[in-house]
């Protein structure tokens, strides 16, 4: 029987442009990291996640290809600056080779739900076991450097317990006055540590823009990021968890900027993205209402200082438009 080809669905077209975004402009950042890190052990680990990138980067590449699909410009040498010198420490680039692949990990692993053709489904098959394995090598490297820190621990329980129908039912579960469960614990410490990443990326950016409006900007989200982690240690120390304290991983003295100010943009936008998305993931898993609260409050603003950045690039002409349905309306008028 003859095969018919197959087109790309709007979810593949959609998840193959955003990964090949996204692959692209931290390929540069761990180009970046790969030539100033002196550590024998953390060395390794950037440089397989450049091959990584770059080998699921040329297979997007060639199945837009094969669809006489435009490729993405993406990012280019032009917005990687190798004299500059190192922006950030050993450890530094480590936990981001762990936070990335936290963030792509659980990506593949919701995109391969959205997508069928059997290429597209192999593709990001390959990008999920490899990428995994890569975050348990970062992992393991973390704990045995002594650099990652644990989650809150609670006592096991003795059997199991149902929520009983009570009159103050509401008050108890869904209010204010429960001690937080299993899993409302875990993201909030996963939001600690998320946001103690990004503010230290910020950080350099800050450090070596020259672009007031720009810089301004990274302030923002800056103040943003410590914002959270000051709002859910404070949770934590009330319940009589100790505050989550990340250990230092300080940013250089350098003033030189290695990236361009456009792929600095881009870098903020999507972790803007990836803010908004685990927010709301946190926030399904929290019965208890001052959570729901601070996680309803701070998608808002989360949003609204992502919108702040999409105009500032858009203005920049530094916004790639991501593919789009034809638009029939325009046709009529």
């Amino acid at each position: 029987m003859k095969e018919h080809h197959l087109d790309l669905t709007t979810p593949e077209i959609a998840s193959l442009w955003k990964i090949y975004m996204q692959n692209i402009s931290h390929l540069y950042v761990f180009r970046h990291f790969e030539q100033h890190i002196q550590d024998s052990e953390i060395k390794p680990l950037v440089t397989e996640q450049i091959y990584l990138l770059q080998k699921f980067t040329v297979r997007i590449k060639e199945i837009f290809t094969e669809e006489h699909f435009p490729i993405p410009k993406g990012f280019s040498d032009y917005d990687l600056n190798l004299s500059a010198p190192s922006l950030y420490t050993d450890l530094y680039g480590l936990s981001y080779v762990y936070r990335f692949n936290q963030m792509v990990f659980s990506d593949y692993a919701t995109t391969i739900t959205k997508v069928a053709r059997e290429d597209v489904v192999e593709f990001f098959y390959e990008c999920l076991n490899l990428s995994g394995a890569l975050f348990k090598k970062a992992l393991n490297l973390m704990l045995s450097k002594g650099i990652y820190d644990r989650p809150p621990k609670i006592p096991y329980p003795r059997q199991v317990e149902f929520i009983h129908e009570r009159e103050s039912l509401l008050e108890t579960w869904f209010g204010e006055h429960r001690p937080l469960n299993a899993m409302e614990l875990g993201e909030i410490f996963y939001i600690i540590e998320r946001n103690y990443i990004g503010m230290l990326m910020l950080m350099g950016f800050i450090q070596v823009m020259r672009d007031k409006e720009i810089k301004d900007y990274l302030i923002k989200g800056k103040d943003l990021a410590q914002k959270q982690i000051d709002i859910f240690n404070k949770i934590l120390k009330e319940e009589h968890h100790l505050g989550n304290l990340p250990v230092s991983m300080e940013v250089t003295d350098s003033t030189i900027s290695p990236f361009s100010d456009r792929l600095i943009m881009f870098l903020v936008a999507t972790s803007v993205t990836a803010g908004i998305y685990l927010c709301a993931y946190a926030m399904s898993l929290s019965f208890r209402k001052d959570l729901a609260v601070h996680y309803a409050a701070l998608m808002v603003e989360i949003s609204r200082y992502g919108e702040e950045g999409i105009k500032l690039m858009i203005k920049r002409g530094w916004m790639e438009q991501p593919p789009e349905s034809f638009d029939r309306e325009a046709f009529q008028h």
